[in-house]
């Protein structure tokens, strides 16, 4: 038994610790609207108190108008009680008004925060995260953090106002008859204290099965064609009507194990008014109240109830807002896997050398995708990776950008290793042109300019004319400035590679890497980005993944990848003099014919 307290106990200050330490953590972002915040919480104080004054208001009105016949009285107490309603309503409004303003602006700045932390994090995230938990947690949760917080937060502070305040009408009418509802009053708080542990299990299921929702609609909104091309329409409706059930169950959990609060201290209080009126009658017929005092202790009695039942939503809801604050700050506390190295420095955009060195990579543990790479890259030079799909090609070159970082091994620019750079300088000087480039809802200038927003008109008619989009942009009515629509739907596959070909001659960079860059699209489209491929690679020093050998034949150096190994290297012109080679038996199988 005794172990049993300690351990409820234990329990009991982790909790009160965990929400001392949430207010600590929420300070910072409450700090700048702190008196509009209180203020807000404060108001509700008066509104929740005024409840009492229409109860106490019923002693003399009982007493002095229906007992003594006063005509003064029977006119003077309506019109106060219609005054104090009034004054209430205006604070109400106040009230509502400074909560909402302060929430929403509390909530903006957390989003801002989490917006910030998000765009910190390494691309493996992302890889092994779903879009509708990246949603649920950096934006539903603030949501339900602030402004649920504050909003339910401002509704209990009325209501145990209102409940204090109705609590001394009681005492003022009948010490005897409130020292009842009191034990009542306590009987129908005591479930309240176990809530937390019985619902954040759940809390936490439910949030994944609401975030399953959100990345059905994403996958939906995204793979539309390809749904329509397999007829899956059938499959996706019973997908998304197994997430539905899931939610429904959770959804179903989480009443089983919240709700029966409200209907047990509906009885508890219930109970607590039968036992009120039994002992009150004995009061009134012994001559210790009078009717008024009895009218006046029932109707207080009465609007306390109402607030009493709801008051255990209201904690379950802030308890919520607690549970939702815990995950905002997990996301606050998780270290990117990467970041600046202490003390790092800028890039040497002069550099001579870069060089790969012991290099492995996993992305499960135990399981290599490159192995041992060694290889060394002069200033200017074109390196053209292939080989069959999957042996580790885009791997290496992502992490020259360090989209990911090595598991042993490392690489070196004129000897130091990159991961001593600042990675906003590291990265400032590398250029990528992917095979499927994303572009922003919004127009072609303003995607092209995300390459260099500093850029003059004269560098970006310039990068336009380099990427071969002139005569594009001069068949559209509004030029650089046409909407291309959410990730350039509005254009083809050719003039969206063409658009971030722009964008990469603006940025202008000593180091380029194209990934498969025109792979995707048909001969003509592909001809014409060949040749402003050929533009943007002039005095850089280029990593070209390339599918067609034709368009690599003049590389400085031909790299051969084979499950995470290089087994080739050299010269178009070296390697196909070696007739057992890879590179030999790839070529031959593309221009057999």
């Amino acid at each position: 038994m005794k172990i049993k307290n300690l351990a409820l106990s234990t329990r009991e200050r982790i909790l009160r610790n965990m929400f001392v330490k949430n207010y600590k953590r929420m300070w910072p972002y409450v700090k700048p609207y702190w008196f509009r915040a209180l203020l807000s919480i404060l108001v509700a104080i008066p509104i929740g108190s005024m409840d009492a004054l229409i109860a106490l208001a019923l002693k003399p009105y009982m007493d002095l108008v229906m007992v003594e016949k006063s005509l003064t009285m029977s006119w003077y107490i309506p019109v106060g009680i219609l005054l104090f309603t009034c004054v209430q309503g205006g604070l109400t409004y106040a009230a509502g008004y400074l909560n909402t303003w302060v929430g929403t602006k509390i909530t903006n700045r957390l989003k801002f925060d989490l917006y910030k932390k998000l765009l910190t994090y390494e691309a493996d995230y992302f890889t092994h995260t779903k879009s509708g938990d990246v949603i649920f947690m950096f934006n539903n949760n603030a949501d339900n953090a602030c402004s649920g917080l504050l909003n339910n937060l401002k509704s209990f502070v009325q209501k145990f106002f209102s409940s204090i305040s109705l609590i001394g009408v009681l005492f003022y009418n009948s010490w005897q008859l409130a020292l009842v509802c009191s034990f009542v009053l306590v009987c129908a708080f005591l479930p309240m204290t176990t809530l937390k542990k019985r619902i954040q299990d759940v809390f936490n299921k439910s949030i994944s099965a609401d975030s399953a929702i959100i990345t059905t609609y994403n996958e939906t909104f995204s793979g539309t064609r390809t749904i329509s091309a397999y007829n899956l329409e059938k499959y996706q409706q019973e997908k998304f009507k197994g997430v539905l059930n899931n939610v429904f169950s959770l959804r179903m959990k989480m009443l089983k194990r919240t709700k029966w609060i409200t209907p047990v201290m509906h009885i508890v209080l219930s109970a607590g008014i039968g036992l009120t009126i039994w002992f009150g009658s004995g009061l009134i017929l012994n001559g210790t109240i009078t009717s008024g005092n009895f009218v006046s202790f029932l109707t207080a009695l009465i609007m306390l109830y109402q607030p009493i039942k709801s008051i255990g939503n209201d904690y379950n809801a802030i308890l919520m807002s607690f549970l939702a604050i815990e995950r905002i700050f997990d996301i606050f506390n998780r270290i990117p896997a990467i970041i600046d190295c202490e003390n790092a420095s800028d890039f040497n955009s002069n550099f001579n050398k870069i060089e790969f060195k012991d290099l492995t990579f996993e992305y499960e543990r135990n399981v290599p995708v490159l192995r041992d790479v060694n290889l060394s890259v002069n200033r200017g030079e074109t390196i053209a990776l292939i080989g069959n799909s999957g042996g580790g090609k885009s791997t290496l070159v992502n992490l020259i950008p360090r989209f990911y970082d090595t598991t042993r091994g490392g690489i070196y620019v004129d000897g130091e290793n990159i991961r001593n750079n600042k990675l906003s300088s590291l990265r400032e000087n590398i250029s990528v042109v992917f095979q499927d480039n994303f572009l922003f809802g919004g127009t072609i200038r303003e995607n092209i300019l995300l390459g260099n927003q500093n850029a003059t008109p004269e560098q970006v008619d310039n990068a336009v004319k380099m990427a071969y989009l002139d005569d594009f942009i001069n068949s559209l009515k509004d030029g650089l400035d046409t909407q291309i629509g959410e990730r350039g739907i509005m254009l083809s596959g050719g003039q969206r590679q063409r658009v971030a070909i722009a964008r990469a001659f603006l940025k202008n960079a000593p180091i380029l890497i194209l990934d498969e860059a025109t792979s995707a699209l048909d001969n003509k489209s592909e001809a014409i980005v060949q040749k402003a491929i050929e533009n943007l690679m002039k005095d850089k020093t280029v990593f070209v993944i390339a599918h067609r050998l034709s368009t690599i034949r003049n590389a400085t150096k031909i790299i051969v990848i084979n499950e995470g190994r290089i087994i080739e290297q050299g010269t178009h012109d070296e390697l196909i003099k070696n007739e057992c080679g890879a590179y030999k038996t790839l070529y031959d199988m593309q221009f057999k014919s």
